[in-house]
């Protein structure tokens, strides 16, 4: 698989979901549900640790880790896709709506709200 694009993702995925005949099942709100619950699970692996542990989290712990941002990833991908959302597209436009948000010269350094700046 040399094509790695999230496009080509999406493509993967929905041939995964019509040859299981899951398209019935993926509606943006159960997709929406799915990636909140994924995303939950992988917050769970970094219950009660502190600061530290959560940087350098075993080797056994990061295996995990990365099947869970699959999971996040595969359901964001597919969400998406049922809504004709390019997710680049979407980052690159947030990024540039944070650029107006946060000013570097007033956020630098700074964990405040933009309404707090």
């Amino acid at each position: 698989m040399a094509d790695k694009s999230l496009e080509h993702l999406a493509k993967c995925l929905l041939d995964f979901a019509k040859e299981r005949d899951w398209e019935q099942f993926h509606s943006p709100k159960n997709l929406a549900m799915a990636l909140a619950v994924e995303t939950a699970e992988l917050l769970e692996h970094f219950q009660w640790m502190t600061e530290g542990e959560s940087a350098k989290p075993t080797p056994e712990k990061l295996q995990k880790i990365q099947e869970e941002i699959g999971d996040v990833l595969i359901y964001l991908t597919r969400f998406a896709d049922r809504l004709g959302i390019d997710p680049l597209d979407a980052a690159y436009k947030k990024l540039e709506i944070n650029r107006q948000k946060y000013p570097a010269e007033k956020a630098r350094g700074s964990a405040k709200k933009y309404t707090e700046l």
